[in-house]
């Protein structure tokens, strides 16, 4: 009997450990590699609002030069006391998401696998309202607190990208 135990328990592991600490941008590099081959032309897109659901209106278009699943380290989101992230002023938030992923303070920091593609920037559109400093990465023609230039290259997580439309 403990010869079965032990047969099942090696057999699960691999099983258990295949998805353990993947996030959803390794797993649609493993699941769905075509839609992120290098050539390819991927957008990413915030904004977009209203009790109706309406199209993103400031995106960053571009080309695939590579996509890796890479291991990082999530240490704790930096957090800014007594302000919530829609107070945070630009450079707050430039932190906040130049540490993203990262988890909630109290949380055990751990290392995960992620997905990143590194892509050429084509085109954008960003928006200049004050109200949008702390809204999203692309802001006054900067991605984070980097000036957008054409084929300048980021890195972004594979499932923050899209499709672009034919």
């Amino acid at each position: 009997m403990k010869v079965l135990f032990a047969v099942l328990a090696l057999l699960a592991l691999p099983a258990g450990a295949e998805d353990a600490g993947l996030r959803p941008s390794a797993r649609l590099l493993f699941k769905q590699p075509a839609l992120l081959q290098a050539g390819s032309c991927v957008v990413y897109q915030e904004g977009g609002s209203g009790w109706i659901m309406t199209d993103p209106v400031y995106y960053l278009r571009g080309r695939v030069l590579a996509a890796e699943v890479r291991t990082r380290h999530l240490g704790v989101c930096p957090l800014v006391p007594g302000k919530a992230i829609n107070q945070y002023s630009r450079e707050e938030f430039n932190r906040q998401a130049l540490a993203s992923p990262c988890v909630s303070p109290g949380v055990a920091e751990r290392d995960e696998q992620i997905g990143m593609v590194r892509i050429r920037v084509d085109s954008w559109e960003t928006p200049h309202e004050k109200k949008a400093a702390n809204a999203g990465r692309l802001y006054r023609g900067n991605f984070i607190e980097r000036k957008l230039e054409k084929d300048m290259e980021i890195e972004l997580e594979a499932d923050l990208l899209g499709v672009c439309e034919s």
